[in-house]
């Protein structure tokens, strides 16, 4: 089995709502990890918009985001665009995931490539 995490919430806009289903992402990655199961977590939508938020040391998910962040794969290059967060995502360390080149895009993560390769995937 492996997992791939897909953060969608988006932090602007989202309230308390989107804060849970990014904890609840995390935290799901984290019981991948914890149980040695390969995990990837994915940025996509205005999900791209949490590497520049999570990041900083007072965010209440910062610890849990530092015990997981070696599992992330990237961020959606095609949406981090759409949604402004390109540069908070390369300032933050990133990869732009370009895997799937979906027309008037940068290109985003493909899924049917996770699925191929043996991946559940998991949105939050």
């Amino acid at each position: 089995m492996k997992a791939a995490i897909i953060i969608l919430s988006d932090p602007k806009n989202g309230g308390e709502d989107a804060l849970g289903r990014m904890f609840n992402g995390l935290a799901a990655a984290y019981d991948f990890k914890q149980r040695d199961i390969p995990v990837s977590i994915y940025f996509q939508g205005a999900g791209t918009r949490w590497p520049g938020v999570v990041g900083q040391p007072s965010h209440p998910v910062h610890a849990l985001f530092k015990a997981v962040e070696t599992e992330i794969a990237g961020v959606s290059c095609g949406c981090a665009d759409v949604f402004g967060a390109r540069e908070d995502a390369v300032k933050s360390g990133f990869d732009l995931i370009t895997d799937n080149s979906v027309p008037g895009t940068s290109g985003l993560p493909s899924l049917g490539k996770l699925v191929a390769d043996g991946f559940t995937v998991f949105t939050f």
